[in-house]
């Protein structure tokens, strides 16, 4: 009884099947898409690699002023922390005591001249006599002793007062050199000595100004490198720019005058020392700055984004596309990093295509679906 309904409908159920299985085999098998991958055809460009140094500022030249002569300071002229120039006149010591001694010293040589005309007179009196034996050589010589005594007695005499007028004239403190002057140290009234006093004002040269910094010793060829280079293009220093603390530069521009000879057994550092225009007198001594240096340069460097660049083993390689637009891994040679940049030191040619975004589902030889990247160009922000 069981068996009789299979066999009724055995025939049915063999027909269904067959049909399901036709249905299946003519369905279509789905082929994958292509990965879709940013790509960024590699171009040669110029590259200058530069190093953020901290500096410090420092005048160009630096002048104490401080008194030649002892005596009361009777008036200021000049306003604190103003431009001066050099010969201006800072500072008047009271002068009496000096012309006093000036109008001494010129009496005392007035004398000396008088007696050096008298000595003379008798002198060319008694040439003569002498010559007829008149007088005694012993006469005569004494009397060219006392001429040849006067003629040193008006070289003091002159030398006399040649120092008071000196003396006179350093009663007026005047400016050694032209720059800004601090303030003021001493007042009216104030008595200071002579040159072993202490000093009255500073002045400063800020028109140019130099920027210490400190460098690694390893650097030092490169850089070397760079300063002939540029000397033998253009005559000139090694140009560096001085940045401010939000990491734009000043308007100022300054060039390296020479790297230290010594290195710092502590750091490992050597001093560079840049000499800087400073005509808006931003940059001021004791200042902290940061010195955008030079370190070597390249005309036709080729670079790709950090992100483009895969380690297997250890090894840097970077995915790179054939005219067929198929994926293909190519080891490179990696040189310096900058701007989340790497240069490319061998591996690559101008022109090649290699993915930035999407490696993770590639796989070697696989067609894919290229799109351009958008280039980055760093900002003021992302250069630091």
């Amino acid at each position: 009884m069981r068996i009789d309904p299979l066999r009724r409908h055995g025939g049915a159920y063999a027909l269904m099947a067959v049909m399901l299985m036709g249905c299946e085999q003519s369905e279509p098998v789905a082929v994958p898409p292509a990965p879709q991958v940013s790509v960024l055809t590699v171009a040669p460009s110029p590259l200058e690699l530069t190093d953020d140094l901290p500096g410090r500022v420092a005048a160009l030249r630096v002048a104490e002023i401080r008194p030649q002569v002892g005596g009361i300071v009777l008036r200021q002229s000049f306003e604190q922390g103003s431009e001066v120039r050099a010969g201006q006149p800072l500072f008047q010591i009271d002068p009496a005591p000096f012309k006093s001694e000036v109008d001494m010293a010129a009496a005392a040589l007035q004398r000396a001249t008088v007696g050096l005309e008298r000595a003379r007179v008798q002198v060319a009196r008694l040439q003569p006599l002498v010559k007829a034996d008149a007088v005694s050589r012993q006469i005569y010589d004494d009397t060219v002793f006392q001429r040849d005594q006067a003629v040193a007695d008006v070289a003091q005499a002159r030398a006399t007062l040649a120092r008071c007028e000196l003396d006179l004239k350093f009663s007026t403190v005047e400016a050694p050199i032209p720059g800004r002057i601090d303030q003021a140290l001493v007042t009216e009234g104030t008595l200071v000595g002579g040159s072993d006093g202490g000093s009255m004002a500073r002045i400063q040269q800020i028109d140019r100004v130099y920027v210490d910094v400190r460098q690694p010793a390893s650097s030092l060829a490169s850089l070397r490198k760079a300063m002939a280079l540029r000397k033998a293009e253009s005559g000139d220093g090694l140009p560096v720019a001085i940045l401010r603390d939000d990491g734009e530069p000043y308007e100022a521009t300054g060039r390296v005058l020479f790297s230290g000879i010594s290195v710092d057994p502590g750091t490992g550092d050597v001093l560079l020392r840049i000499l800087v225009d400073n005509p808006r007198r931003d940059l001021l001594p004791g200042m902290f700055v940061r010195a955008r240096v030079p370190r070597t340069s390249y005309a036709d460097a080729l670079t790709l984004p950090q992100q483009a660049v895969v380690r297997v083993g250890g090894q840097p390689q970077v995915w790179t596309l054939d005219g067929n637009d198929r994926a293909s891994l190519k080891p490179v040679e990696l040189g310096e990093l900058v701007y989340r940049r790497y240069r490319v030191s061998a591996g690559l040619e101008a022109g090649q295509k290699i993915v930035v975004e999407g490696m993770e589902r590639l796989s070697e030889g696989i067609p894919v679906t290229a799109r351009d990247w958008p280039v980055f160009k760093p900002t003021a922000t992302t250069m630091r």
